[in-house]
């Protein structure tokens, strides 16, 4: 028994069995691939997959058991690098985060901004997703660490940290009717054409939530993946903005911004929401990964 065969079986079951996908992974051939997994079949005395022909099907109870393990000693060795090359040099490495838009856009900057100020030598690799896609590229071993608001915190194999907490607000042109209100609840909202977030994104199950224990069916009109999508469309008339309030500047509401947003006197009608970190399960974190973390929280 080898690491190579142990990483082998771990990628196979990381591509959905697929045996020439995970080879192109792990940059070697499918055939020497299920070798290597035969291979370690034999010498532990089990079959880890069943198979049609040359095509893996499904895992044994067996296999599941075994994966489990695999998982375990992978991370475990993945620590060990990671530790010694604290102990080395702390201040090399590479860190990799996948984050919805808002919090790419909104939040993450200050954070990076600084820690590039204390670890110049650490360079960062940031890549955007839906929160399912996130909690998939951590998984998958291809991000370090996972950013959003949604989904993360609720991964049995995760382990997470709350960074900070944020609410919605509405925004509009100043020509909007509803900016001429002192006040603006729910009920005047549902009566007017909205754009907010897909499903996926960005606290929207909230906004639903609200809406719904108002017993008020709202007109959402346009749905996006992201926070300056939504403030485009609302300059251009199409509706009033359900928003995170991390995405409105100061430039955005200034007198003299020539497509100025107004930001409706609505109280808060939608629950907090709290944006997340997440990574794998008992994996241990590099100085910079924490001091990451630690500057994204307030």
């Amino acid at each position: 028994m080898n690491l190579q065969q142990l990483r082998y079986l771990r990628e196979a079951v990381r591509r959905d069995l697929n045996l020439t996908s995970a080879a192109l992974a792990l940059h070697t051939s499918q055939p020497g691939l299920s070798k290597a997994i035969r291979e370690l079949e034999d010498e532990l005395g089990i079959t880890i997959f069943v198979r049609h022909g040359k095509r893996l099907t499904h895992l044994t109870d067996a296999g599941r058991a075994v994966i489990v393990i695999v998982e375990r000693i992978l991370l475990e060795i993945d620590n060990l690098k990671r530790s010694s090359s604290d102990w080395h040099n702390a201040q090399v490495g590479e860190l990799r985060i996948a984050a919805t838009h808002t919090q790419a856009r909104y939040s993450l900057p200050p954070a990076i901004a600084r820690l590039r100020a204390d670890y110049p030598e650490v360079t960062v690799r940031l890549h955007q997703g839906s929160p399912s896609q996130i909690v998939a590229m951590i998984r998958l071993g291809q991000v370090d660490l996972g950013i959003a608001t949604e989904a993360i915190g609720q991964q049995a194999d995760l382990d997470s940290e709350d960074l900070f907490s944020w609410y919605h607000c509405a925004v509009a042109m100043p020509s909007h009717p509803l900016c001429r209100l002192e006040k603006v609840d729910l009920k005047a909202l549902s009566e007017h054409d909205l754009i907010t977030y897909d499903p996926q994104f960005a606290g929207r199950a909230h906004i639903d939530r609200a809406f719904n224990e108002a017993r008020l069916k709202p007109r959402i009109v346009l749905e996006a993946t992201d926070s300056d999508v939504i403030k485009t469309y609302v300059r251009l008339g199409l509706g009033v903005g359900i928003v995170s309030e991390l995405a409105i500047s100061p430039e955005d509401e200034s007198e003299g911004a020539p497509q100025r947003l107004v930001r409706l006197p609505i109280e808060r009608p939608f629950a907090r929401n709290t944006t997340r970190v997440a990574f794998l399960h008992g994996r241990i974190l590099r100085r910079y990964e924490q001091a990451l973390i630690e500057a994204m929280k307030y």
